[in-house]
C-alpha cells in the first residue's frame, strides 16, 4: 500500500498533470468570460481570440504556481494551436502520429520530470578526459537517449565497458540498432536507472533535470564505491559543491563531477530538498 501511495503522489506531482489542470480551469474561466460578454450584449470574440484568452489564463496560472518557465509558452499556445489545426483541416492521423512519436521519445517524462536532453560530442570528449587512462572501467550513461555518448566512448576506450540505460522505448531501440551496425561493444538497457546498483560502475554520467538531482545524489552517495565518479552536465546537486568543473564548449553549460569518498563528496550531508 505504501508503494502504491508513493506512486500516486509521484503522479500527482507530475508537472504535465498540473499543466492539464490549469488548461481545464482556464477553459471554464474563458467560458464564464464569454457568457458575461454575451449577457452585456457584447459580440463574442473570434474563436482564435477566445483560445488566446484561455492560453493566457493557463499561462498565468502556471506562472502563479511557479512551474518551470518553459511551460509558459506551451500553456499560452496550446489552445490557439488546436484552433489553428482545426481551421487547416489536417487529417486526425497526423496528430495521432505526432503524439505517438513524442510518446515513444519522452515516454514517462510527465512522471520523472526528466525531458529528453541530448548531449553533444564536446561533452563526450570532456567526459573522456575525466576518465582514468591506465585503468579498465565500467561506465554508464543514465538516460542515454539515442546512445551517442556510450558509442563514442566505447570506440575511444576499447579497454573499458560502456553502458547506457534509457526508459523511453524509441531511443533505446535506436541505440541497440546503432551499436549492432557499428559493431560497438557499448551495451544498452531499457529501464529506470533507479533500479540499477550504482556500485557496479566506476563512473556514472547524468544529463537529467534539476528535479531529479536530489534523488540521484541519495542513490549515488549510498551505493557508489569510494574513488568512483558521478558526473552531471549542466545541473548541480543542491547544497553540494562539485569536486570537478569543466566547460566542454565555450559559453556553454558546465560539466560537474563528484568523487565518492573525496573531501566534501564522501562526507556530504543530504542535500536540501
Amino acid at each position: 500500500m505504501t508503494s502504491v501511495a508513493s506512486k500516486a503522489r509521484q503522479i500527482w506531482r507530475a508537472p504535465a498533470l498540473h499543466a492539464l489542470l490549469h488548461q481545464c480551469l482556464a477553459f471554464f474561466a474563458t467560458l464564464c468570460i464569454l457568457a458575461a460578454l454575451d449577457l452585456r450584449g457584447i459580440p463574442s470574440p473570434h474563436l482564435l481570440a477566445a483560445a488566446l484568452i484561455q492560453g493566457g489564463l493557463a499561462a498565468a496560472l502556471s506562472a502563479w504556481r511557479r512551474m518551470a518557465s518553459w511551460w509558459l509558452p506551451i500553456q499560452l499556445l496550446f489552445a490557439p494551436a488546436l484552433v489553428a489545426m482545426h481551421f487547416l483541416r489536417l487529417p486526425p492521423l497526423l496528430f495521432f502520429g505526432i503524439f505517438l512519436l513524442l510518446l515513444l521519445i519522452h515516454w514517462s517524462s510527465f512522471r520523472t520530470q526528466v525531458p529528453y536532453y541530448p548531449s553533444t560530442p564536446s561533452v563526450w570528449r570532456a567526459i573522456a578526459a575525466l576518465l582514468p587512462v591506465r585503468q579498465s572501467l565500467r561506465c554508464i550513461d543514465i538516460g542515454s537517449g539515442f546512445g551517442g555518448m556510450a558509442l563514442h566512448l566505447a570506440a575511444l576506450r576499447p579497454d573499458s565497458l560502456f553502458f547506457g540505460i534509457e526508459l523511453a522505448p524509441l531511443p533505446w531501440l535506436v541505440s541497440r540498432v546503432r551499436a549492432r551496425f557499428q559493431g560497438s561493444s557499448a551495451r544498452f538497457m531499457r529501464g529506470d536507472y533507479m533500479d540499477l546498483n550504482f556500485a557496479d560502475y566506476d563512473a556514472i554520467f547524468a544529463y537529467l533535470s534539476p528535479a531529479a538531482m536530489p534523488e540521484l545524489w541519495e542513490k549515488a552517495h549510498s551505493e557508489m564505491r569510494p574513488g568512483t565518479l558521478l558526473v552531471s552536465y549542466e545541473f548541480v546537486i543542491p547544497g553540494l559543491a562539485p569536486d570537478i568543473e569543466a566547460v566542454p564548449r565555450h559559453g556553454g553549460p558546465v560539466l560537474y563531477g563528484w568523487r565518492m569518498g573525496a573531501e566534501g563528496a564522501g562526507r556530504a550531508q543530504k542535500p536540501a530538498q
